[in-house]
C-alpha cells in the first residue's frame, strides 16, 4: 500500500513507512510481508511518496502522524533524507551521532514516548563493501575511490572509509563529483567536523566527459560508485559511453532496479578491464534489516540475515 503526501489514516496494525519517491516499485514491498513472518512482526508495510524537495509540511505531516499514532513502529527514509531532517528537527526527541554529524534521517524509531532519529547508512554501506571488497584491496596499487553524486550514500561511503583505522582497507583518494556545489560544501563541512583521515576531492562537474577524463585518470583497482540517482530516479549515467573504467576495479551502481545505465557500461567493458561489477541489492538488503532490526528492537544474527537475504532474493523483482 502506498499513499501520497495528503492525509494520514488511522491504523489498525503495526505499521513500518516507507518514505521515498516511487516507494510500490520498490522491491521491498512484496519483501516486508515474508520478513514480518519470518521475524514474528505481525505487522504491515506502507509507502509515503513525495516529490524531490517537498514542502515542509509534507515531510512534518508523515513525522508527526509517526509520532502521535501508536501503531505507527517507525519508518526507513530514502532520498528525503536532508530535507527530512532540516523541516522536522523539532519533532524528534533524539537523534543519534550520525544523524546529528550529517544532518539527515534514514530511519524513525520510537522508544517508549520518545521519537529518535537514526542515520543508518554509514552502517548498512560499510557492511554492503564488506560483503564484495576483500580486505586489503586498497594495498593494490594506490587503489582510489571515485565517486560521482555527493547526496546521502556518498556521506555515509566517505565516513566508512574515513573511521577505518586500517591503512590498507582506506583508498589512496576518495574523489567525489557532483553537479551542485551546495551539496559539496556540506559533504566537505561533515568531514571537517569528524577530522576525517581521509584525502578527498571534491569536483564540482556536470560534463560526462570530464567524468570520463576523471575515470581513466584512475589506478588499477579502484572503486567507481554512481551514487547519482541516475538510472533510477532519473534517466541517464554520470559517465558517456566513451568512459573506460580502471583495469581490475571495481564498479558499484547502489542502485538495483531502473535502466541502470551506469551498471550497463560497466558490465560491457567487464572482460576486457577484468571489471568485477556489482549493484545496489546488497546495500538494499542491509538498508533495510538495519532499520527493520532499530525500529522493532531486534537482534538479527548472520543466520536470520542469510534466511532474509534468500526469502528477498527469490521475490526480486
Amino acid at each position: 500500500m502506498t499513499t501520497t503526501g495528503g492525509k494520514l489514516k488511522k491504523l489498525t496494525a503495526p505499521t513500518l513507512y516507507f518514505v521515498g519517491v516511487s516507494t510500490a516499485k520498490s522491491s521491498i514491498m512484496n519483501v516486508f510481508p515474508k520478513w514480518s513472518d519470518i521475524l514474528g512482526l505481525g505487522a504491515n508495510i506502507v509507502g509515503y511518496d513525495a516529490p524531490l524537495h517537498a514542502p515542509a509540511e509534507v515531510y512534518e505531516r508523515i513525522v508527526q502522524h509517526i509520532k502521535d499514532d501508536p501503531l505507527a513502529k517507525g519508518a526507513l527514509v530514502t532520498t528525503h533524507k536532508i530535507d527530512l531532517y532540516n523541516a522536522t528537527a523539532q519533532l524528534f526527541d533524539e537523534f543519534d551521532s550520525y544523524a546529528r554529524l550529517c544532518g539527515e534521517v534514514s530511519c524513525i524509531s520510537k522508544r517508549e514516548d520518545k521519537l529518535i532519529g537514526h542515520a543508518k547508512d554509514p552502517i548498512s554501506s560499510g557492511l554492503a563493501l564488506q560483503a564484495f571488497i576483500s580486505a586489503g584491496h586498497f594495498d593494490r596499487g594506490n587503489a582510489q575511490v571515485l565517486c560521482f553524486g555527493a547526496g546521502g550514500a556518498a556521506v555515509a561511503i566517505s565516513l566508512y572509509f574515513a573511521n577505518l583505522t586500517a591503512t590498507s582497507d582506506r583508498p589512496a583518494r576518495f574523489t567525489v563529483v557532483d553537479i551542485n556545489q551546495h551539496r559539496l560544501e556540506h559533504l566537505k563541512a561533515i568531514h571537517s567536523k569528524l577530522g576525517a583521515n581521509l584525502a578527498v576531492d571534491y569536483v564540482l562537474n556536470s560534463d560526462a566527459t570530464e567524468n570520463d577524463a576523471l575515470l581513466s585518470a584512475l589506478p588499477p583497482s579502484s572503486l567507481v560508485i554512481n551514487a547519482t540517482g541516475m538510472g533510477k530516479d532519473r534517466p541517464g549515467s554520470p559517465l558517456s559511453d566513451e568512459g573506460i573504467f580502471p583495469l581490475k576495479g571495481i564498479a558499484w551502481e547502489l542502485n538495483y532496479r531502473g535502466e541502470l545505465r551506469f551498471l550497463q557500461q560497466a558490465k560491457r567493458q567487464q572482460q576486457a578491464r577484468e571489471l568485477q561489477v556489482e549493484d545496489g541489492w546488497i546495500y538494499f538488503l542491509h538498508g533495510w534489516t538495519q532499520v527493520i532490526a532499530e525500529v522493532f528492537d531486534l537482534e538479527l544474527s548472520s543466520e536470520i540475515f542469510k534466511k532474509l537475504n534468500e526469502v528477498a532474493a527469490a521475490l526480486r523483482s
